[in-house]
């Protein structure tokens, strides 16, 4: 389907959602996650929350269309860029943890995507008039941390016992890795942004091998956040359906 405006992102993420669900497939985790971010923008844009509203529903399709592309060229067997081919790969890893499968899209869309998307709208303007709204998207997607913990308390009970002796901790690393992601991002949108086309696709290439080096240490963050997450996974429940049906539906009450 065209993705024209952001009605279209969050019908398209739902479809995805749906053949995840049937297939039982990993990739619906941040697909679910990804549509709560994306509800989270438009009531923003509802709420005159961004400065121009109208500009962050252009940023927002450009965004996810490289997602979509990225997503239907990987199911056709088709190239797409390294980050997401390794971050769609590790969807069929059973060994990793939800919280590294929401991870792993978080650092492929935020530190490839966003920067790409960034520059792309504002070619044919200041790009620092963007600087406002780029970084209030950071309080927008703070404020689903509490949602997507009681997601994961969901899958795995112990959770709330963790929560408590590690202070959040745990949730902590979801939260911390969208903050600093987009953070490098926008260094990165202002250096594509100075650039033209030839430039551009060299530096797009050196973001992306960064990115999936990224990856590969979220995959295998070394030895003793190694156990601590093989002990995680060990009590996660494995129905797959079911986890991205919490990660999309469950709200704190």
């Amino acid at each position: 389907m065209a993705v024209r405006d952001i009605a279209d992102v969050i019908e398209r993420l739902n479809e995805i959602i749906a053949q995840t669900k049937a297939a039982k497939d990993r990739m619906g985790y941040f697909a679910a996650l990804y549509k709560r971010m994306t509800i989270a923008v438009q009531n923003g844009i509802d709420g005159n929350l961004f400065e121009d509203g109208q500009r962050m529903n252009r940023l927002d399709v450009c965004f996810a269309r490289r997602y979509f592309d990225a997503y239907d060229a990987y199911n056709e067997g088709s190239p797409c860029s390294s980050a997401w081919q390794c971050a769609f790969d590790y969807c069929r890893d059973d060994g990793l943890t939800v919280i590294q499968h929401l991870i792993l899209g978080v650092n492929t869309h935020i530190n490839l995507d966003l920067a790409i998307a960034a520059a792309e709208i504002s070619k044919d303007s200041n790009i620092d008039t963007l600087a406002y709204d780029f970084n209030k998207i950071n309080d927008v997607i703070a404020s689903l941390v509490d949602d997507v913990q009681e997601c994961l308390c969901h899958v795995w009970f112990p959770m709330r016992m963790l929560t408590k002796i590690a202070n959040n901790r745990q949730m902590a690393v979801l939260n911390f890795s969208i903050d600093k992601a987009r953070t490098a991002s926008w260094s990165n949108a202002l250096l594509l942004w100075g650039m033209d086309e030839a430039q551009q696709e060299i530096y797009i290439r050196q973001m992306d091998a960064t990115v999936c080096t990224l990856a590969k240490g979220i995959r295998s963050p070394g030895r003793m956040m190694g156990l601590l997450l093989k002990g995680i996974r060990i009590t996660e429940y494995d129905d797959v359906a079911r986890t991205i049906r919490l990660i999309d539906t469950t709200v704190v009450d």
